[in-house]
Parts: structure tokens; sequence; C-alpha cells
């Protein structure tokens, strides 16, 4: 083969390669995706609302509050997320610790080349040829290693990385306890205020009737020319006065049970009722607990305290790894190997090896690695400390709301109480004829106010009331459950809220 011919097989190969890093680049560039489709979009929804309400057992009975607790803990998807991201947290945990195991890697393959891989040698005195062309490797062979690596300073920086792990499993614990306690106050809320709907919607709709056939007959006496025409426009106006707020009420009640069936996970539309005593049976929740108490346990069991101190840790952790990075490391390496090579004497063997690796630019940085994880670690300190003092501001500011709550409530039922015995005299008055149906829809309407003032008092009073533990960071959940029945966790928070009434707390109970 002439020294052209051979130049031109490689000019016309570099060719050939450059043109097909062209087209693999212009191929690259050329790749799109499509929009998705109406089609793809609607089975999305379908399977999103099928999973959305999946498994729940069905409402056969009227919902005390702490069902409706337990539906939110149990079915509630933000719930349903924590405990999800709590899973996650421990299989990254599990993760971690295979990094800390050796390297081990298996090959094994076959190679082969279209002619014998031969060689000659060069005298370096009289650049002439000193051997003659020979070859010690078969054009086809097969080879096979299994090699080991463990390099003792990776396994400490990854033992502490499964600390750090560890520790970001509890801090995800911690915020599904601080999603517990959100989930809780907003049931508690949204129910007593469901409750309120409950009781006087249909009285609202009864006294809205009432305005419309006044409202009616009194346009038909107008129209009839009968009576003064500024009286009787006073009077519609009067009524329709009365029909606004009556409306206003409605309004601001008809959300409320929409807004607790979204908590339960209940889908939309659905059909329920509450389990609640009337307005004249009430219980009003005490506070029975030593308030030094309370400010003990908070500093101990409130999640966002508790996940200031995993922080800490790992703030100290990252110090350490700092520090282990400025060491030499030791790697030890260890393999078994096989060639098929028939030119070799010994076609399987095995080897080992110890050697030290030091990167010597760690010793620059490392001083300063350590500084910024110290001062992270006094930072996340600070942060605890003023976390510290916020929750005790917190509690303050609960057991105030409280005590002006249950204030509030006391006047609330003095003043329905008032009005619902006006309203009884009205009643009287207008069947003797004494007065006429305008100031009998007026009182009734005033009592009406009254009692859903009464009824929102007390919702805010069972909220205040809650806020209280919520700020401790009490767990409305002990750590061991019959099942997970809606009714088994329902008795559960029962007693628990039972205890506290008493003054019983116990700390950290889901732990």
């Amino acid at each position: 083969m002439t020294n052209t011919f051979r130049s031109h097989i490689v000019s016309n190969g570099r060719k050939l390669f450059s043109l097909s890093v062209i087209a693999l680049l212009v191929s690259g560039c050329a790749v799109t995706s499509q929009p998705i489709s109406k089609v793809q979009s609607e089975q999305r929804v379908q399977q999103d609302l099928a999973q959305m309400f999946i498994n729940q057992e069905p409402v056969t009975a009227p919902i005390t509050l702490h069902d409706a607790m337990a539906r939110a803990l149990k079915y509630n998807l933000e719930a349903r997320l924590k405990v999800m991201e709590e899973a996650l947290a421990q299989r990254q945990l599990d993760l971690s610790h295979f990094d800390m195991l050796p390297k081990m890697a298996l090959a094994a393959g076959y190679s082969g080349r279209s002619n014998l891989s031969a060689s000659s040698s060069l005298s370096v005195e009289t650049g002439q040829q000193s051997l003659e062309p020979s070859t010690s490797l078969d054009s086809d062979r097969d080879v096979a290693d299994l090699t080991m690596v463990w390099n003792v300073l990776d396994f400490g920086v990854s033992y502490v990385t499964a600390q750090q792990k560890s520790d970001q499993r509890w801090i995800a614990q911690e915020r599904k306890r601080k999603v517990i306690h959100t989930i809780i106050q907003d049931v508690r809320s949204a129910y007593w205020r469901a409750a309120a709907a409950e009781r006087l919607l249909s009285k609202i709709d009864s006294l809205i009737d009432r305005v419309n056939e006044a409202r009616a007959t009194s346009q038909r006496m107008t129209a009839q020319q009968v009576g003064d025409p500024i009286e009787a426009l006073s009077y519609q106006r009067a009524l329709l006065d009365a029909l606004r707020q009556l409306e206003e009420q409605r309004r601001a009640l008809s959300l409320a049970k929409t807004e607790l069936a979204t908590l339960m996970n209940l889908p939309l539309g659905s059909t329920y009722t509450l389990a609640v005593p009337d307005d004249t049976n009430l219980p009003v929740p005490q506070l029975n607990v030593d308030f030094n108490k309370l400010e003990e346990v908070a500093l101990v069991s409130r999640p966002e305290l508790r996940e200031q101190d995993y922080q800490v840790r790992i703030s100290a952790a990252e110090t350490r790894k700092s520090l282990l990075r400025m060491l030499p490391g030791l790697e030890i390496d260890a393999g078994g190997h096989y060639d098929s090579n028939s030119f070799l004497v010994n076609q399987s063997w095995a080897d080992v090896g110890v050697k030290v690796t030091w990167n010597l630019f760690n010793l620059l940085s490392g001083p300063a690695a350590r500084d910024a994880a110290k001062a992270n670690e006094v930072v996340a300190k600070m942060q605890r400390q003023a976390m510290s003092l916020a929750i005790m501001a917190q509690l303050y500011v609960a057991r105030a709301n409280y005590n002006e709550a249950l204030r509030q409530y006391k006047t609330s039922t003095e003043l329905s109480g008032l009005d619902t015995q006006i309203a009884d005299q009205l009643r009287n008055r207008y069947k003797a004829n004494s007065i006429g149906e305008l100031q009998l829809i007026q009182g009734e309407l005033n009592a009406l106010n009254a009692h859903l003032r009464q009824d929102l008092a007390y919702a805010e009073l069972r909220n205040a009331y809650g806020q209280v533990f919520a700020t401790v960071g009490l767990d409305p959940l002990p750590k061991m459950l019959k099942s997970d029945k809606v009714a088994d966790i329902s008795q559960a928070l029962d007693q628990t809220e039972a205890d506290w009434q008493q003054g019983k707390m116990e700390p950290l109970q889901s732990f």
C-alpha cells in the first residue's frame, strides 16, 4: 500500500467522521415535543378525580367535631402529601447508607480486531529495525474484571452525610406535625361556623320568604293607590334593607359547609349533616392548666423549635465534614481479572493495592470552609433562640385571645337572650294588632342577628381555645391507635381533648 493511497484513505475517513458529527448535531437540534392534547388533559382530569376521593369511608351519620378532624387527618390531601414527604426522607436516608460501602465494579466483554496487533522495535542508536514484527495478543479474546475500591476518607464523609439525612428525616416528621396542628385548627374553626349555618340557614330562609311576601303585599297596595304613597315606599325600602341584611348573612354562612367539606376531602357538592348541640346547650371550654407548665411544654414540643434543633445538628455535622476533607485519604483497591489471551501465562489473576491521596488545595480552603460552617451553626442557634421568644409571645397572645373570646361569648349570649325576649313580646303584640308587620320583622331580624353573633362568638371561642394548645405544640393523637378507621381516630381525638380540659398534658406523645 503506497503512502498516497494510505493518505487518501485517512483523508476520506476524517471527512466521513466530520459529516457524521454534523449530522448528529443537526438531528439533536431538530428534536421537539408535541403539545399535550385535549384527550390527554381529559384523561389526566379523570385519573386525578378518581384518586382524590378513592377508598374513603362513606358518611353514614351526622358528623361530630372529632369525626370531621379524623376525616381531615386521614383524607386531607395536604396531610397525605406530608406523609409522603416523610416517607421520601426515610427512603433517602436508606439510600445514603449505601454511600458508606466500598465501590465495586463488574465488567465483562469481548474484544476483536480485523488483523493482528503486531509491532516491531527500532534501535535508538542506529535507527534500524532491531526486531521483526511480532504479537503477544490474540485478535479475538474475552475479558472480565471485578474490582473494589474503598476510600476511608469518603467513608467518613458519607457517614456524617448519613447522619444529616437522618436529621432531615426527623425534620420532615416535625413538618408533618405542624401540618396536623394547622389542619386541626382549620377544621375546628370551619366546623363551628358550619354548625351555625346549619342551625340558622332555615330560619334565615323562612324570614326571607316572609319579607318577600310583605313586599309583594305592599307593592300591590301601592299599585291600587291604597294609603299614603310615601309611607308605602318607606315601608318597602325598610323591607328591602332587611332583605339585604338577610342575604348577606346567608352568603357568609352558606360557604362554611363547603370549606369544611374541602378540609375533610369530601367531593364538593356532597350533602352531609353535623351533629351539634342546640344553641342553648353549647359546652363552654375551660382552660384548666397552669400557664407556667404551658410555657415549659411549648419550648419542648413546638415543631418549629424541634426543627431548629435538628438544623443545629446538621450545621455541626457540616463543620465536621469540612474538617474531614482536610485530611489525607487512604484508598484500598482489590480485584479479580480474566483475559482469554492465549499468549498469557496466567489468564486469571487477582491484585491488591493501597495508596494515600491528599488534595492539598483542601488545606487552603479547609479553614475558610470550617469558619463558614461554624458561622452557620451559630446562626442556627440564634434563629432557635429568636423563635423561642416568638413562641412565648404567641402563647401569651393565644391566652389573651381566649380570655377575650370568652368575655365576648358571654356578652353575645346575654344580648341574644334579650333580643329573643323582645321578639317574643313583639310577636304577641302583632297578634293583638297593636304593631305592624314591619316592626315584627325588624324585631325577628335583630333576634336572628343576635343568634348569629352568638354562634360566631362561640366559634371564635372554640378556635381560641384550640389555638392555645396548638401554640403549645401538643399532639392531638397518641402514638398508637387502635386502627386507622375514622371512628377510632375520632375517639382518640375526643379522649385527648378531654385530657386537655382536665389539665393533663403529655408533650411529644407521638414520638
